[in-house]
């Protein structure tokens, strides 16, 4: 593929453990594998989509499926950059950075999961670091906005040990049982005074357009 016309695979981001990447089709097959498997506690559900409580055959192509989809309906107004996340050579989960209008608003939504195997090591934190990292000193963002049930106290710890602060709440029926759903906001001046995590970002510059971007932020 002329990467002229699709320059994201070549966009890499590194932490000191981690490579966050645009799934290779090698990549695909681990995320299904992944899915397939847990990703959480079965007692509860931390997301507002329940895909987790489908059979293991659906759950492993809907993972698929759904990285198929972002690419398909990728424009410059409207992204989702949907990274697979690897870790010593194991594909270990997903980290998202989504935005619409993001060269006005210059605002993000981020979204993550993780194999049940790999949680509780410190990863989700650095894979959100290196894309709050893409968004402020890659792509100029202001602020970073994501979510998480009441109950998600892992996902709630990640964002409050990376500065977001609370946003308010939504109200939301899951399991058919009403649940609660608090917003976070990271602001451009709290990430540069609370960022710790070191990260590289590699082939930014030729995606840039695709983010609605003429050019690099100063």
């Amino acid at each position: 593929m002329d990467p002229a016309w699709w320059p994201l695979p070549g966009l890499r981001l590194r932490t000191p453990r981690l490579e966050l990447r645009l799934p290779t089709e090698t990549d695909l097959f681990a995320l299904a594998e992944l899915a397939a498997g847990e990703v959480h506690d079965p007692a509860v559900q931390p997301f507002s989509a329940e895909w987790t409580d489908r059979p293991r055959d659906q759950r492993a192509r809907g993972a698929m499926q759904f990285q198929w989809r972002q690419w398909a309906a990728w424009t410059p107004e409207a992204w989702t950059l949907e990274l697979a996340v690897i870790c010593a050579g194991t594909v270990v989960g997903v980290q998202g950075l989504a935005a619409t209008d993001f060269a006005v608003l210059r605002e993000v939504r981020t979204g993550s999961w993780l194999g049940l195997a790999h949680q509780g090591k410190g990863i989700g934190t650095e894979m959100r670091a290196a894309v709050l990292h893409l968004a402020f000193a890659g792509l100029g963002a202001l602020q970073a906005r994501s979510e998480a049930f009441d109950d998600n106290v892992a996902s709630l710890a990640v964002s409050r040990k990376l500065g977001y602060a609370d946003d308010g709440i939504e109200r939301l029926v899951i399991r058919g049982q009403p649940v609660v759903s608090r917003r976070l906001r990271l602001d451009r001046g709290t990430w540069q005074s609370m960022h710790t995590v070191p990260v590289t970002i590699g082939g930014l510059q030729p995606c840039l357009h695709m983010f609605g971007l003429a050019a690099a932020p100063a």
